[in-house]
């Protein structure tokens, strides 16, 4: 008689591996948890090597220094894992900054004790609704600090803005999705919990007159060139001043759009990639951009000259009179200061992105030509920014033909607000 055979011995720091009665693969070991003790993780699988690869990472991070996510996790615990260990190498390094000023002051004081995986949507919803009806003020002790409003016994009443609510809950949803993709969660409960959607930003793009104008104004500014590249093709601060000459072919007459210039917290300014695929492109440029182009051009060679060898060459199309780079703050406040002196009513930068697309709409120019101007992801991005010049393209071609067929044109609505992208 033989003897049976012996099953093959785990390798060291393997872990406990076994099949479960529903079929599914189950790997459990010990790693370095986010509170810095030593806690035991399980993963799932469909198949055997699926569960192990998952607990081989697990634990070769944890082996790292890196905190690993466990079953027992709170949700604090988890979130500090979630940014440091995965969204930090997800998400440009601005929008990382804004998701863990987001955990810092609002979802670790106000879900980080409990327990994730007792985290119910009950739990969720009325952590949300606390965070609409607080005082922020009084939350987050501003006033002791500044001596002032509640600090002198007036509360200023101020709370978060639908717009930030909205925002705490999409990041929750995001870190909340991770533990669903990685078996740490059965399901995503910050997904059933139903939000108002909050009434979107309001802007007010140039008319065509006032388009005219400023264009006109900006002929004897430095920066000729920047203003009317940014409302002639509709290009974002970053990626106007993130431009180089070499992206350019002035002979051809198109810009290929690359990369934008941001400020981060760590690197300063730095060249970042363009906010979406769809945002690298190649755009054809006006002919008027390409003679403010080319008289810019000429410009930063005379400043070239006069820096002598304080000038750093940077190859940007868009530099300080010494060729650094423009920071964008810098710009805001020239833009601010530019609109006062020549009359024109204050409107955002980016309000001439939107002015853009608005006058190609009312020119009868497709959408789907605006979208890959503006470098949109989706057309119905493009679809929803711009759904009130639509319609009211829809009430005047309805009216032109009313007034032909003798009847009644409607009055023009005010268009309803409209989200910036």
């Amino acid at each position: 008689m033989t003897a049976p055979k012996r099953k093959a011995a785990r390798a060291n720091g393997e872990g406990t591996i076994y099949q479960r009665k529903d079929g599914r693969w189950e790997a459990a070991g010990y790693v370095l948890a986010a509170d810095g003790t030593s806690k035991r993780v399980r993963v799932y699988g469909t198949t055997r090597k699926q569960a192990v690869d998952k607990l081989t990472e697990k634990i070769a991070d944890s082996n790292r220094g890196l905190p690993v996510a466990t079953a027992d996790s709170t949700v604090g615990d988890y979130l500090t894992y979630w940014l440091n260990g995965v969204a930090v190498h997800r998400l440009r390094e601005n929008t990382h900054t804004r998701y863990a000023t987001c955990v810092r002051l609002h979802l670790i004081p106000g879900l980080g004790t409990k327990k994730i995986a007792r985290l119910t949507a009950k739990d969720v919803r009325t952590f949300l609704d606390r965070l609409r009806t607080t005082y922020q003020c009084c939350t987050q002790g501003l006033d002791t600090e500044r001596k002032q409003c509640c600090a002198i016994g007036e509360c200023c009443q101020k709370r978060l803005s639908p717009l930030t609510v909205t925002y705490v809950h999409s990041v929750l949803k995001s870190a909340l999705e991770h533990a669903v993709r990685e078996d740490e969660l059965p399901r995503n409960v910050a997904r059933n919990v139903k939000t108002t959607a909050p009434r979107p930003r309001r802007f007010q793009p140039f008319t065509a007159a006032e388009a005219r104008q400023f264009l006109d104004a900006a002929r004897t500014d430095r920066l000729h060139a920047l203003y009317e590249l940014a409302l002639r093709t509709g290009l974002r601060k970053g990626e106007l001043l993130g431009l180089r000459w070499e992206d350019l072919d002035l002979n051809a007459g198109t810009a290929a759009i690359r990369s934008s210039l941001q400020r981060t917290r760590t690197g300063g300014l730095t060249h970042l990639p363009t906010k979406t695929r769809a945002s690298e492109r190649r755009i054809a440029l006006p002919t008027e951009c390409l003679h403010s182009l080319k008289e810019h051009q000429e410009r930063l060679e005379k400043e070239r000259e006069t820096a002598g060898p304080y000038w750093r060459d940077s190859g940007l199309v868009f530099t300080t009179p010494t060729g650094g780079p423009l920071d964008p703050a810098n710009l805001t406040r020239r833009f601010r200061s530019f609109l006062d002196r020549a009359g024109l009513r204050r409107v955002r930068f980016h309000d001439l992105r939107h002015s853009t697309a608005t006058l190609l709409l009312e020119q009868g120019i497709d959408l789907v030509v605006i979208k890959e101007l503006l470098g949109h992801s989706h057309i119905g991005v493009t679809a929803d920014v711009y759904a009130h010049v639509r319609l009211r393209l829809q009430r005047q071609a309805i009216d032109a033909l009313n007034a032909a067929l003798g009847g009644h044109t409607h009055p023009d609505n005010p268009p309803p607000t409209t989200t910036a992208r």
